[in-house]
């Protein structure tokens, strides 16, 4: 099995490598059908809303089965919303779905590296899957997950493929703030972020970077709408990385974009609101630093409360005023909620976030904080006001142990299924 299982693997890349990137995942996988006597094998990636995968196919437009999915050229896009099924449950819950058809089986596998869902693996077999077949399937699933991260950075064609409503220019500037990942495990800590955004894109961004023994994160609301609003964000998210990347601390780099933002803000008196963080991982000591922002809030024991920190007025609204940081001590079972004024304003500020954070507390922060956006469409509306960012970050403690995953995910880590 194991001089298989590398033949396999083997195989894999080579194809990979060999295939141009926007043929590179279909190369993997039909070494992979054919390596497992598969039917048929194909990638559904997940889409930008959270809320549905789709299937990329490439169909001559001369040929058949475009269907009713998007086209581009040859390449046809087909959306897939999420309804609690198979394909649900197996992201959700990190673990393969076997279905029995009439014709075989249909196997389902999250492609996952970190606990970032990137897709599915659909995989049709004309028998049962034994389980260590079962295994080599999940295995290959998360080598599929490293083709696709490698290779969407020189295609537009994944990104094409999720989304499903065109973007503004604003929200183009806005999608490069954020992280590659919106999800991330580690053995001390479980983190994601998510931002649902406005009908005009009201300039809010999160960003995280994991060093050797500190988490970095922020999330940050830039004042206003639209491009300028974007183009605002963007100095500050350029200075807060900036600054990090040359190791300061955290009041360095609220000093830093502070000056940047006000001495470059496209608009005079644009300014950001933000909260700044920065998780000793062999401590669980977290250093936090509001600068004008909603307080962050600690969910501990099923009690939820907002955290006192020193106040600061935003970045770049009163140039070298100064900052102060505040901390608190994490223990294993914590879960640190940031999120911005996107969720309280107007007929969000009508959700129950306290009730919502209870009810919620048994799910992975992935689902977390959809879940919470989620909640808060449904009392704005089918469009927000403003922007609604959430980051949620779980902590677990054991920085010095290694991380039990399988396939891309700690199962142990993740959402329950959904009941049937």
């Amino acid at each position: 099995m194991q001089s298989s299982r590398g033949r396999i693997m083997a195989q894999m890349l080579d194809a990979a490598e060999n295939a141009s990137p926007v043929e590179a995942v279909e190369a993997v996988t039909r070494e992979l059908g054919a390596a497992l006597g598969a039917r048929s094998v194909a990638f559904l990636i997940a889409d930008l809303s959270g809320r549905a995968l789709v299937r990329l196919a490439h169909v001559p437009l001369e040929g058949a089965g475009a269907g009713d999915g998007r086209r581009d050229g040859d390449e046809v896009a087909t959306v897939m919303p999420f309804d609690g099924g198979p394909a649900e449950q197996a992201l959700r819950s990190q673990t393969a779905q076997v279905l029995a058809q009439p014709d075989g089986w249909t196997v389902l596998a999250p492609v996952t590296d970190r606990g970032e869902a990137i897709g599915l693996l659909e995989m049709t077999l004309p028998d049962e899957p034994a389980p260590p077949t079962l295994q080599e399937i999940a295995r290959t699933a998360h080598a599929l997950a490293f083709v696709v991260i490698a290779n969407r950075r020189y295609t537009d064609l994944f990104e094409w493929g999720q989304r499903t409503t065109p973007f503004t220019l604003s929200g183009e500037i806005q999608r490069r703030l954020l992280p590659a990942s919106f999800t991330c495990e580690s053995s001390a800590f479980t983190l994601s972020g998510w931002l649902e955004p406005a009908a005009s894109v009201g300039g809010d961004t999160f960003d995280y970077s994991l060093a050797r023994d500190v988490l970095h994160f922020s999330v940050t609301d830039a004042m206003g709408h639209g491009v300028a609003s974007a183009l605002t964000a963007t100095l500050g998210v350029g200075s807060l990385r900036n600054s990090r990347r040359r190791a300061v601390g955290l009041v360095a780099q609220a000093d830093a974009a502070d000056a940047d933002v006000a001495a470059n803000a496209a608009v005079p008196g644009s300014y950001i609101t933000a909260i700044l963080g920065r998780l000793d991982l062999r401590t669980g000591v977290c250093a936090l630093l509001n600068a004008g922002h909603v307080p962050p809030l600690l969910v501990r024991d099923g009690d939820i409360r907002a955290l006192p920190l020193p106040a600061n007025f935003p970045l770049g609204m009163f140039a070298g005023t100064g900052y102060r940081a505040g901390e608190i001590a994490l223990r294993p079972g914590d879960r640190l909620v940031v999120l911005t004024d996107g969720m309280r304003e107007r007929n969000a500020a009508n959700l129950d976030l306290p009730n919502m954070l209870r009810a919620i507390a048994h799910l992975h922060p992935r689902e977390a904080v959809r879940a919470l956006a989620d909640a808060a469409l449904e009392v704005s509306g089918p469009t927000l006001a403003d922007d609604a960012t959430l980051f949620i970050l779980d902590w677990h403690g054991g920085h010095s142990e290694d991380r039990r995953s399988s396939a891309g995910a700690d199962q142990a880590r993740a959402s329950t299924a959904l009941p049937d």
